[in-house]
């Protein structure tokens, strides 16, 4: 498989963010890549294909730039290119959540990386001896491809519905700890700040999503594939693309 995808987000106070448009739209179609690449005041989130090279001289020109010199981006394979085109666009959020007073880039909640949630769904509890539950904060087509065994789903339809949610369920959530999880990291970030916000304690975010976790630990403890928002439509615990999974622009 010749065409590297990468995925990847970082909350950071952005300005000037038609300037920052311009200059990401010049430096992706000089390099050939495609994907989409969402700007805000709060941070910048990327979805892109191309050959190897092309996609890590990308990487190296944004990290030049302080503000993402630290962005992690998860890589996959494909025979071919999954984007139809290249599209830079200026949101009011990188991932929509309608609840302004969440603001990753002041301070993340607490993360937990994908072999400490391995082992603890291996025992059933955490370190503490607190039963463990993991809660997908992902639209209901998504976790219908694939998600963790016995997760929490709420049947959202969109993400903003998320909020929501939480007032209608938090009393299952009481005296557990608690793992949002998405694909990426983006989407359980503003979930695990607003779930501590609605003063549910022993709250974690899945550092990385999904896809993270198939890269450190497969399929454990995961039925079925991760719905990804391109033409492969999915990929499995190896991060090999699926085909023909089922399709929506929702995002």
């Amino acid at each position: 498989m010749k065409i590297l995808n990468i995925a990847a987000y970082k909350f950071v106070a952005l300005q000037q963010l038609a300037e920052l448009k311009q200059a990401l739209l010049e430096a992706l179609t000089a390099r050939g890549i495609k994907g989409t690449v969402l700007l805000a005041e709060e941070g910048i989130n990327l979805f892109l294909a191309a050959e190897s090279g092309a996609i890590h001289d990308f990487l190296t020109w944004l990290r030049l730039d302080a503000r993402f010199a630290d962005l992690h981006a998860k890589q996959s394979w494909s025979h071919a290119q999954p984007f139809a085109k290249l599209l830079v666009k200026i949101k009011p959020e990188i991932i929509r959540m309608n609840h302004p007073a969440i603001r990753p880039e002041s301070g993340r909640a607490p993360a937990v990386d994908a072999t400490t949630l391995k082992r603890w769904l291996d025992s059933g509890h955490d370190d503490a001896g607190r039963p463990v539950v993991t809660l997908d904060t992902r639209n209901t087509f998504e976790v219908d491809v694939g998600t963790f065994k016995n997760a929490i789903d709420w049947r959202l339809s969109k993400f903003t519905e998320f909020p929501q949610a939480v007032l209608e369920h938090r009393a299952e959530l009481a005296g557990k700890t608690i793992v949002s999880f998405c694909t990426g990291g983006i989407r359980c970030e503003k979930a695990a700040i607003y779930l501590q916000e609605a003063g549910i304690d022993n709250v974690y975010q899945l550092d990385g999503g999904i896809l993270q976790y198939f890269e450190d630990c497969g399929q454990a403890h995961f039925d079925g594939d991760c719905f990804v928002f391109d033409d492969r439509r999915a990929v499995d615990a190896a991060l090999r693309p699926r085909v023909n999974v089922g399709a929506s622009s929702d995002i």
